[in-house]
C-alpha cells in the first residue's frame, strides 16, 4: 500500500546521505546566507523557501522523467544509476579538494520578499548541478521492483527537499553565527569538505555493490 515509500535498507543511508549534503555549504546556503546577511531573518526565511520552490520542480521533473526512461528502457535505467555513482565520485573528489577553501559570501542589493522569493527559486531552477545532483542522487535508493518508481523518487525528492530546507531556514535564523563561522573558519570548512566527500564515495559504494532488481 505504501510501495512508493523504499524499505528501510535504502532509506536510512538516503537520510544519513541526505542530511550530511544539505549541511555541507554551497551555492543555495550561500544565497540564503547572502540575504539573511544584507536583509534580516525575514529575508532569510523567504529566500529559503525560494530554494526549495526550485528544488522541487527538479524533483518532479526527475521523477517523471526517469520512471519513463524505466518503464521505456529497464537498462538504460541501470546505466543512469551506476553513471549517476561515478558523478558521485566526481562530486566528492571535487569536495575533498576544496575542503581547505573557506565559503565566500557575495553581496546582494535590497530587495522585496516576493523577489527575493522569485531569485532563491531561479537560482535553485538554472543551476543545472542541481538537476545533475538529483539525477545522479536520487535513482541509488529507488527499487524497481517495488513498483511505482516516479512515487519512490517524488518521496525522495520531497525528503530530500525538507532536510534542505530546515537546514537553509537554520542558517537564517542564526545566520549571525553561521555566516561568520563558515566565512573565517577554515577548520570547519576543511572539515565540511572532507566530510562531504567522504560521504558522496560511500554513496558511490553503495551503488556499485547492492545488487539491482529491474523488472522486465
Amino acid at each position: 500500500m505504501l510501495d512508493f515509500i523504499p524499505d528501510w535498507t535504502r532509506l536510512l543511508p538516503f537520510l544519513v546521505a541526505g542530511l550530511t549534503l544539505n549541511l555541507t555549504p554551497g551555492a543555495d546556503m550561500t544565497y540564503v546566507m547572502a540575504r539573511s546577511a544584507g536583509q534580516g531573518r525575514a529575508a532569510g526565511v523567504v529566500s529559503s523557501f525560494g530554494v526549495s520552490a526550485g528544488s522541487l520542480v527538479h524533483s518532479i521533473l526527475a521523477a517523471v522523467g526517469l520512471s519513463a526512461l524505466l518503464a521505456s528502457s529497464p537498462t538504460l535505467f541501470l546505466a543512469i544509476q551506476y553513471g549517476g555513482a561515478a558523478y558521485l565520485v566526481y562530486l566528492a573528489w571535487k569536495a575533498w579538494r576544496s575542503a581547505n577553501q573557506p565559503l565566500a559570501m557575495q553581496e546582494r542589493p535590497r530587495a522585496s520578499l516576493t523577489r527575493i522569493f522569485i531569485e532563491g527559486a531561479w537560482t535553485n531552477l538554472l543551476n543545472p548541478k542541481v538537476a545533475l545532483f538529483i539525477l545522479a542522487f536520487l535513482p541509488q535508493f529507488v527499487d524497481p521492483s517495488r513498483g511505482h518508481v516516479a512515487g519512490q523518487l517524488l518521496f525522495l525528492g520531497v525528503l530530500f527537499n525538507i532536510g534542505g530546507t530546515t537546514v537553509n531556514l537554520a542558517v537564517a535564523l542564526v545566520v549571525g553565527w553561521i555566516s561568520d563561522l563558515l566565512r573565517h573558519s577554515m577548520t570547519f570548512a576543511r572539515f565540511m569538505g572532507r566530510f562531504s566527500g567522504a560521504m558522496l564515495l560511500l554513496l558511490a559504494a553503495y551503488t556499485i555493490y547492492t545488487r539491482r532488481t529491474i523488472p522486465g
